[in-house]
């Protein structure tokens, strides 16, 4: 019943923008932290950010500080990625995750983006 799903993803060109969504149902945004994840081609899944449940501290990755924002909608129960500047580097499955009994225990399927020309 718990559950995430990703939407937003695509393909645009280096420089361009992109906004990730992540719609929970099964449970309180409000009530849980929330992050963003990524896995490239070859490469280990990495946490790109996340923002905390109570007062919405965010976190970012060095590699997308700057670059991305991390929000969300309690009311909608649904979070955010907003993407901008994004380089070619930044292509892979992005999926968000809800932090619950203190770890990354529901995870949505994923949306692809990818940056090229």
């Amino acid at each position: 019943q718990l559950q995430l799903v990703e939407s937003g993803g695509g393909l645009v060109q280096p420089g361009g923008s992109l906004t990730l969504s992540c719609a929970a149902s099964g449970f309180f945004l409000d009530n849980t932290a929330i992050g963003w994840f990524r896995q490239a081609p070859g490469k280990e899944r990495e946490e790109v950010s996340c923002i905390s449940r109570n007062y919405g501290i965010a976190y970012y990755v060095d590699s997308v500080k700057g670059r991305f924002t991390i929000s969300r909608d309690n009311a909608k129960n649904e979070a955010y990625l907003q993407m901008n500047c994004l380089k070619s580097e930044d292509t892979a499955v992005y999926a968000c995750a809800g932090l619950l009994g203190g770890i990354w225990s529901v995870w949505g399927r994923g949306t692809q983006v990818t940056v090229s020309s």
